[in-house]
């Protein structure tokens, strides 16, 4: 036996040797010694090692590498599932068109090797990871696998050779077991130490779980073998106890046991000696449910056999838990767990140590192997009580519930699976038993109704597991398995399941139950509401709607039985327990009536898709009127909430009731509770309903005829709203028709029509806000049209739309024309709307819709909509309109709104109007004939002889007895008359006496009718005599119980019928006395009154009665017949009152109108006057770069005090400015095309190229051969990080200024700019501004004489130039003037950062803030070119013209830069126009040369002259530098061009130019030039020969002469360009505009650099040069500058001298169209700087930086990364791509903002964050909108939610 230090030598050889031993027949000593081996090696006392993993790979692999021992087992997998696990945060896909369950998912490699084109897919954010499904038959289709796992790989993989695993066969368990050990040696229970060893000991075994991971993924084989040895009970026996002499492992074992011990979990012996102990004998199933529900005494059931469980309810109160029991179940379910092999035991750890991910993965990664997922699934099911209580206990149950689901939901969605377990292992009993022990845990009294004696338990809202959701795995399991079909009638079977249902389901009946607050607001307002309204939609509506989809045929008829039965005696047992019986509890309300809710969607169900009929569902009346109570209680209660009666229970209560009604809530709670309220009265007596209604609304004491009234119990201005809530609500009630006949489609229909009427809604808003049978499992919307279809059929798209300064608009649907006109519900509006300002809006857009398709122009009413008919059951709902109640309450309401009483409103009007058409629309079958004397009979009045509608309309009523104050003006009028002592006038002949009147009066007490009918339904119900009841009734009729003592009785004379208050309430509104004619009459049609306000309405009321009813038509014609004014019943003055009223309102509304008009046009001239930010059009208010040439004094208006005058010395005026650094020259390219975004390896971004690039490589090349202070007036910086200057154009005192900023920074509410750094916005316009710039005193632009042009020769103004530059700069006198030019200076430096200023030798001298001074005018005048659009083509007209204030910027810039003067020898002027002798003498040696003028950069020199000469500056010599400056320039052309060209031709053309030389005027023809400048620089030593060789490559063709001429324009034209917009805006020049090619001569005319000569000839650029001196000699003299450069290597030379001035505009990257792309590459990209994948990857946009948003890894002294990477790309302004976003944020300085997206779904939205994951696509419209806001530097105007981000980005 080898000695085990030897072993460890050498691995390779001792593993090989193992194996090939271990082959033989005979293997029992190599047995032996692996053994031997394997416990010394992987002793668990020795902690983990890394040798012991170093050792178990060696023996697995048998002596071969671990690598190519992986290789192998790969190649006989013989898999065909993918089965990829990944955890939270991954980014899969889900396929609904491929997906057979909804939890189906995919890996991105999967979905991307499939064919999903055209599916509805989507792409999602794991939340709590998964597992891929490619090739699971079960879980999708198989068209939608992959191209791996298409072709079932399994069968032509050969089969694996014996010898291959043989050594993890025998290794494996013996390491398994060692992690078990290591588990129950680390584990204690969480009290007795803090849950961190938890954690080090998982960090322990890490590497170990690794290597267990490591082998699932080998495929096929390897997991066979895995499972045999996790499955097999034998060897789990001999190790997990341990052998006798193995004293760890028995340790070990014990350690175990006490471990199952303290989880609460015992054998089933001693649980059942604990039970009998507390006298819980087993009792009947259904007395588990009883007892929870409290039914106290035994005697109160009818099967005495059912003992109760006492022990449940001493002081449910305490929250003692209500025990359950039952035989039928086993009772061991909650409490024993048995292990019998490996995979259970580390299941039990698994949850023991709350699901480490990295066992939850391995367990997972397992699941392709059939036979383990069976016996896993039965393991898990076995586990589940045990993970539940685990979960409850746990700290952190919102990543353990997760990683359980993470589990159950592959465990569960397979139907063949759960199916498997429910019959093997009783999943179905496990799962209720788990929820209600659960739920069990914080259960309380209920309070609702009987708040002492209340026997009923309820679930605790504020309890951690309600408010956590902690109950959310477990719910979705049992949803995920109810949606198989198996299961679900499984458990409808099953009747003892179904009643522990419905006690769990009750628990939620009435819990968080609100109590209206009377006295004072209440403290604290309890968030517990959002846990209610979760608890009853995830685990009460959605189990619900998963049963329902099984009950959709008649063979399923018995379950909806079973179901309805077992909700009633529910719920009977609901009300025997909290005591109620017959008025509900005043002033409570719950939302949460789960069991009426099951009752309702089971009865709807019932009716509309199996046949049953609804009678033999319903109870008997009594319980009917009990049910109809509490969701009618909460009906009433919406309405009051809305009428602030709760508002002392603070907005919490608004959030309820915003939540009952919202989207996802409401067909699982409003929409049953109408249906339920449809049910009971269509069933229950319609007087009796009616009354209810308005009791419950707390509005019957305002039904009174008379004019004042006392309410006992509102507030009057609450009556209205309350008036109005009663008054909706029975138009809903009988009108919806949801659940009353309305197929699928219709219902999909009309939430549509309703929400897209109330706003134009993306796509994806649509969705979310039609309610869809909110079982995750259906994925699909019902009916038949799917949700595309309907959404064309009823809406238009309008594409997204792009206002440059305005939002961003997405693409939005907005209904059709027709749609409007002929579906348009504002019922189903009211229903569906959350806020009620949406319902006024829809009632907006349809009036808008009305005014513009030209129907009717005023306010229009909602409109009335025909309703599809009832379903046969519904019919009784019908005899709610054609009720007597119903019709005294219209007649009084009708009366109430024409004689003006308080509290009446236009929309109390149009619902009575509303009703009143429903019930002429719906007339009730006329067989119920002989039903009608019964009624008569028991009917104490007779306002109505019948309950008809129609002939009611007609009836007349005379006189009316009601009880009013005795201060109310009817009293007056009946005291003045019998001082009078006169009988009333009477007009009927019969009435004749007083007492008769008396005797004929109608009196009404709802309350007294109501519980008349109570009682008679109740006595009816008892077969006792109703003769009993009716003196109670007569009694309380005359005296409403409980009225104050000074009301009085009065008799009012109405003698009015509902159509003649009709015709008179139509007069009224048309304020016409007879607006109904005749004539009117006879042309009547309904038809035409569709839309309008409230007249077209009463139209068509009554021309639908005319139409139905002979005698109504005569009645009519009477009515109208009377044309004389109509006599007010014997009230005059109100009435006049009441006709002034409408007057005086009308005059009030004309005079508001006018005003409104008045302010609007006010408010129009203000926006065209200030806003010229967004619109290029308007003109500027004063447009101060061009204004017109006045000889007076510029005046300027102070937009603070508002006064107008001159800028002076002691108070100047000054420009609102924006100053901010800019790098976007700098990222100018040469060619146009933008550069692509790289998305592969491949494709790369060379920063090279660009102008910031190409200008710095010049400047560094130049300064390592030239003087520094030469060379700082050769260039121009500030391509990157340049100060741009930018105006809104208003102008303020700077005085006044400075007060403004003490008022900002005094005020404390500060709109996300920041007052120190000295930000500001504009007063006027409101726009963002942070310096001020000064306006110089005297004339806006040099007028008169500077514009004169002299005569004077070229000669004269060169030396005139040359003296003005002579002059030495004056220092201006101290003056608040210069102090704030001095101050804006200092502004314009703090602008960018100091490495954009320092490019000379030695930082801060003055020939660096010279340069840095000059370059800011060239930025400003460059990027001004850039807005014009790189050319002056366009002339005048620009946006950038109105926001340039270069010609202030220029006079403060030239005061500072005079005070440096130019030393003469130095100055440039004279090499530009003189020959100047040879100075090479006067360099001492160490002094290095000046820059030679053909390296110089002419544009610079220009402004340098400009600048540095007095100001003003007289026009002719500006335009002498021009011409001086402009020979120079194109000197620069032709050395360029001739490097370029090949060398032959070279010498072609030297020999032309030589024979030109001594023609007239040679000096302007190129020819010659060029050839001189050839032969002067072919002396320069191998000027022409370092580049010959590419340049001829390139130059493969010939140079034509016109060619050249054109290379030569181009090249001048940049110079030209700014030399023109610098006249412009010195002398106010116009820009004329002109097409593309004449540019050159345009400019050239401008310039004033040639004669009159307009000649059509094509201009030559030779022709206009002006030399003022030899041509030719300043030519040589300037070339010689160039040969004289000995120690300048020649390549630097010749690269100096071909600079290129031009540059395509700046653009953005190029991006790829489909986001997919950049998202797949990026997201998963590692970070450059530490090697990380980033949590928040970010994409510079302009340069393609890829960087961290918020990444901590990359920070730099306290500063992220994306606020670095905006510094030094753009300045500090960034533009970044969040790729997990899809979002651009933008970063301007201290900054930011979210931009918005460029990139959008099919349905024009964007879509943040990627939470739809639609496949996304490029809208170039918004990218242009981007760019053009970064060109013009107006992110800051436009973009209004700025935020400061601290450097946090």
């Amino acid at each position: 036996m080898m000695a085990a230090s030897q072993l460890r030598r050498d691995k390779k050889s001792t593993a090989a040797h193992l194996k090939a031993d271990l082959k033989r027949t005979d293997n029992s000593s190599a047995l032996r010694q692996l053994q031997e081996l394997l416990d010394s090696v992987l002793n668990p006392e020795r902690g983990s090692d890394p040798e012991a993993l170093e050792w178990c790979k060696w023996l697995l692999a048998g002596g071969d590498g671990f690598d190519d021992f992986c290789r192998t087992v790969r190649s006989y997998d013989n898999a065909t599932l993918c089965g990829l696990v990944w955890t939270a945060n991954f980014v899969a896909y889900r396929c609904r068109t491929c997906g057979i369950s909804p939890c189906m998912s995919l890996c991105a490699e999967c979905f991307n090797n499939g064919d999903h084109t055209g599916h509805d897919f989507n792409m999602f954010r794991s939340q709590a990871g998964g597992a891929c499904d490619c090739g699971d038959g079960n879980v999708m289709r198989e068209s939608g696998f992959c191209r791996r796992h298409r072709l079932k790989t399994g069968e032509n993989v050969p089969s694996v050779p014996r010898d291959l695993l043989l050594m993890s066969e025998m290794v494996l368990p013996r390491f398994i077991i060692t992690i078990i050990q290591y588990l129950r040696d680390g584990y204690t229970e969480p009290e007795s130490a803090a849950d961190r060893d938890l954690q080090k000991v998982l960090q322990q075994l890490e590497s170990h779980i690794s290597l267990l991971e490591e082998l699932t993924k080998m495929g096929g084989a390897m997991r066979t073998v895995l499972t045999k040895i996790l499955t097999n009970q034998q060897t789990f026996k001999e190790l997990s106890m341990g052998q006798e002499e193995n004293v760890y492992a028995k340790r070990s074992y014990e350690k175990y046991l006490s471990a199952l011990k303290s989880s609460g979990l015992v054998s089933v012996e001693e649980k059942g000696a604990g039970g009998a102990g507390a006298g819980a004998t087993d009792t009947a199933a259904g007395a588990g449910a009883l007892s929870l529900l409290g039914a106290t005494a035994a005697a109160s059931l009818e099967d005495s056999s059912k003992e109760e469980d006492q022990d449940g309810l001493q002081g449910v109160g305490q929250r003692k838990r209500v025990k359950l029991s039952s035989t039928t179940k086993d009772p061991s379910i909650m409490d024993t767990l048995k292990h019998k092999c490996f995979l259970e035991e580390l299941l039990f750890w698994t949850i023991k140590y709350e699901f480490p991910q990295k066992m939850v993965t391995f367990l997972l990664n397992m699941l392709p192997d059939q036979d383990y997922k069976i016996t896993f699934t039965k393991t898990f099911v076995q586990h589940y009580a045990f993970i539940m209580k685990t979960l409850m206990k746990s700290h952190e149950s919102d990543t353990m519930s997760n990683r359980i689901v993470h589990i159950s939901v592959q465990l569960f969605s397979n139907e063949e699976l759960a199916r498997h377990v429910t019959e093997e292992c009783q999943l179905l009993d496990i799962m209720v038993t788990v929820l209600l022990y659960m739920m069990e845990s914080c259960l309380i009294k209920s309070e609702l109704q009987d708040e002492e004696n209340n026997r009923h338990v309820v679930v605790n809202c504020g309890e951690a597991l309600l408010k956590n959701n902690t109950y959310w795995p477990l719910v979705s399991d049992f949803i995920n398995i109810l949606s198989h079909q198996s299961v679900a009638k499984r458990f409808l079977d099953d009747h003892s399941l179904l009643l522990l249902w419905m006690s769990f389901v009750s628990f939620f009946q009435g819990m968080n139950l609100n109590k209206r607050e009377l006295n004072e607001h209440v403290e604290f307002e309890s968030q517990t509401y959002y846990a209610a309204f979760a608890a009853e939609l995830e685990a009460c509506a959605q189990p619900m709607w998963g049963l329902l989809t099984h009950c959709k045929v008649k063979d399923t008829q018995e379950y909806t039985k079973t179901l309805v039965r077992y909700c009633l005696e529910t719920l009977q047992m609901w009300f025997d327990a909290i005591g109620f019986v017959d008025e509900p509890a005043p002033n409570q309300l719950t939302f949460h009536l789960p069991l009426h809710r099951y009752y309702a969607m089971f009865l709807s169900k019932g009716v509309k898709c199996q046949g049953l009929d609804l009678d033999s569902l319903l109870p008997d009346q009594e319980m009917l009127m009990k049910i109809m109570v509490h969701p009618l209680q909460i009906q009433a209660s919406l309405s009051e909430i809305h009428s602030n009666m709760w508002v002392r229970n603070g907005l919490q209560i608004k959030g309820q009731a915003m939540t009952y009604v919202q989207s996802h809530f409401c067909n699982s709670m409003i929409d049953p509770d109408i249906y339920l309220l449809q049910v009971c009265a269509s069933r229950l007596d319609p007087d009796y309903f009616i009354s209810s209604v308005f009791e419950r609304f707390k509005v019957v004491d305002l039904l009174t005829m008379a004019s004042q009234h006392q309410n006992a119990v509102l507030d009057s201005e609450q009556e209205r709203p309350m008036l109005e809530g009663a008054l909706t609500f029975l138009v809903i009630l009988c009108s919806l028709r949801i659940h009353l006949g309305m197929s699928d489609d219709e219902i999909l229909r009309a939430e549509m029509v309703s929400q897209l009427c109330m706003n134009d809604r993306t796509h994806s808003s649509l969705l979310d806000l039609i309610p869809e049978n909110p079982n995750p499992k259906s994925g699909v919307v019902p009916g038949s049209c799917s949700f595309e279809e309907m959404l064309s059929a009823v809406a238009d798209f309008k594409a997204p739309v792009f206002e440059p300064g305005g939002s961003m608009q997405q693409g939005m649907y907005t209904p059709k024309a027709e749609v409007w006109e002929k579906e348009f519900d504002p019922i189903m509006v009211i229903l569906r709307t959350v806020y009620r300002r949406d319902v006024q809006s829809a009632m907006d857009r349809y009036g808008a819709f009305l005014k513009q398709s030209g129907v009717h122009t005023g306010n229009p009413w909602p409109p009335y909509k025909e309703r599809t008919p009832l379903h046969p059951c519904y019919r009784g709902l019908v005899r709610l309109l054609h009720c007597k109640t119903l019709h005294i309450v219209i007649f009084t309401l009708l009366y109430k709104i024409w004689m003006d009483h308080q509290n009446m409103s236009e929309h109390v009007l149009c619902m009575v109007l509303y009703l009143i058409e429903l019930g002429m629309d719906n007339q009730v079958q006329e067989d119920k004939l002989e039903e009608e004397p019964c009624i008569e009979e028991h009917c104490h009045d007779s306002w109505f002889p019948g309950t008809n509608l129609l002939s009611n309309l007609h009836h007349v009523i005379n006189f009316v007895r009601v009880r009013v104050p005795e201060t109310a003006p009817e009293v007056e009028r009946k005291r003045e008359r019998e001082r009078d002592r006169e009988t009333p006038a009477s007009t009927s002949a019969d009435s004749s006496s007083f007492g008769q009147n008396l005797r004929e009066a109608q009196v009404f007490s709802l309350v007294a009718e109501r519980r008349r009918k109570f009682q008679e339904i109740i006595n009816r119900s008892n077969h006792e005599a109703s003769q009993a009841v009716r003196p109670k009734s007569s009694s309380s009729r005359c005296l409403p119980p409980g009225s104050p003592p000074q009301l009085v009785t009065e008799i009012l004379e109405i003698r009015e019928s509902m159509l003649s208050l009709l015709v008179k309430l139509h007069q009224k509104l048309s304020a016409k006395q007879n607006s109904l004619s005749l004539s009117w009459l006879a042309e009547v049609d309904p038809g035409r009154h569709e839309h309008g306000d409230g007249i077209t309405a009463i139209e068509r009321i009554l021309a639908k009665a005319a139409s139905r009813s002979r005698h109504s038509k005569r009645c009519l014609q009477e009515i109208c017949g009377k044309v004389c004014p109509p006599i007010p019943p014997k009230m005059t003055s109100p009435g006049d009152k009441s006709m002034n009223k409408e007057e005086r309102r009308q005059r009030a509304r004309e005079r508001q109108q006018k005003l409104l008009a008045e302010f609007a046009s006010r408010q129009k001239s203000f926006m065209e006057t200030a806003m010229d930010v967004e619109s290029p059009e308007a003109d500027a208010v004063m447009d101060v770069g061009s204004a017109e040439p006045l000889d007076s004094e510029i005046l300027y208006d102070c937009v603070i005090c508002g006064q107008s005058g001159p800028s002076t010395e002691d108070r100047p005026t000054g420009l609102v400015v924006l100053l901010q650094a800019s790098s976007v020259l700098g990222h100018r390219c040469r060619s146009d095309t933008p550069k692509r975004l790289p998305t592969t390896d491949e494709e790369h971004i060379y920063p090279e190229d660009t102008c910031g690039a190409t200008h710095d490589v010049r400047l560094t090349l130049m300064q390592r051969y030239f003087k520094d202070s030469s060379c700082l007036q050769s260039v121009s910086i500030g391509w990157d990080g340049g100060v741009y200057v930018q105006t809104c154009g208003h102008t303020l005192h700077i005085d006044c200024h400075k007060s403004y900023m003490e008022s900002l920074r005094n005020d404390q509410v500060l709109q996300g700019f920041s007052v120190d750094k000295g930000e500001f916005t504009c007063p006027l316009c409101r726009q963002f501004a942070n310096s001020v710039l000064p306006c110089r005193p005297g004339r806006g632009t040099e007028t008169g004489a500077w514009h004169t042009a002299s005569n004077k020769s070229m000669s004269t103004l060169v030396k005139e130039v040359e003296d003005l530059q002579e002059q030495l700069g004056i220092f201006p006198a101290e003056s608040n003037l210069s102090k704030e030019m001095e101050s804006v200076i200092k502004d314009i430096k703090n602008t960018t950062q100091k490495k954009y200023m320092d490019y000379g030798k030695n930082p801060g001298s003055p020939d660096n803030d010279f340069l840095f001074m000059y370059s800011v005018a060239r930025t400003n005048l460059e990027l001004e070119l850039v807005h014009r659009g790189g050319n002056l083509c366009s002339g005048g007209a620009s946006a950038a013209a109105k926001r340039s204030c270069l010609n202030q910027l220029f006079h403060v810039l030239a005061m500072h830069m005079r005070l440096y003067s130019i030393d003469s020898a130095y100055n440039p002027w004279n090499r530009l126009t003189q020959s100047t002798h040879s100075r090479e003498t006067e360099y001492c040696d160490e002094e290095r040369p000046e820059v030679p003028m053909l390296f110089r950069d002419v544009p610079s020199l220009l402004i340098i002259f400009i600048l540095t000469m007095p100001q003003p500056l007289r026009k002719e010599h500006f335009t002498c530098v021009v011409k001086v400056l402009y020979s120079l320039q194109y000197t620069q052309a032709l050395a360029a061009l001739s490097i370029r060209i090949s060398r032959e031709e070279r010498h072609a053309w030297c020999n032309t130019g030589a024979a030109k030389k001594n023609t007239p005027n040679s000096d302007k023809s190129w020819e010659s030039l060029l050839g001189h400048v050839i032969s002067e620089l072919t002396k320069a030593k191998d000027l022409y020969d370092t580049n010959s060789e590419e340049t001829s490559v390139l130059n493969s063709s010939v140079w034509s002469p016109q060619s050249i001429e054109s290379t030569l324009q181009q090249f001048c034209l940049p110079f030209l360009r700014l030399s023109c917009l610098l006249q412009h805006h010195l002398y106010g020049d116009s820009l004329p505009s002109c097409p593309m090619e004449e540019e050159f001569s345009l400019l050239i005319g401008c310039l004033g650099l040639v004669g009159s000569v307009k000649s059509s000839a094509p201009m030559s650029s030779a022709a206009c040069l002006e030399w003022n001196f030899n041509a030719y000699d300043l030519i040589a003299q300037w070339c010689s500058e160039v040969i004289a450069l000995s120690d300048t290597p020649t390549q630097q030379s010749a690269s100096l001298l071909v600079q290129d001035p031009r540059w395509a505009a700046p653009r953005l990257l190029q991006l790829p169209d489909n986001y997919n792309t950049i998202f797949q590459y990026y997201h998963r990209k590692s970070c450059t700087s530490c090697g990380k994948t980033p949590k928040d990857p970010a994409l510079c946009l302009v340069c393609g930086a890829f960087v961290c948003l918020k990444g901590h890894c990359c920070k730099q002294q306290g500063i992220c990364e994306c606020v670095l990477h905006s510094q030094h790309c753009g300045a500090a302004t960034g533009i970044f791509l969040l790729i997990n976003a899809s979002v651009i944020i933008i970063i301007r300085g201290h900054r930011f903002c979210l931009w918005g997206s460029v990139y959008l779904d099919a349905h024009g939205e964007e879509d943040r964050d990627l939470r739809r994951g639609k496949p996304l696509y490029l809208c170039e419209e918004r990218y242009r909108v981007l760019e053009q806001q970064w060109v013009s530097h107006t992110f800051d105007h436009i973009n209004k939610r700025w935020g400061p981000h601290y450097n946090g980005l």
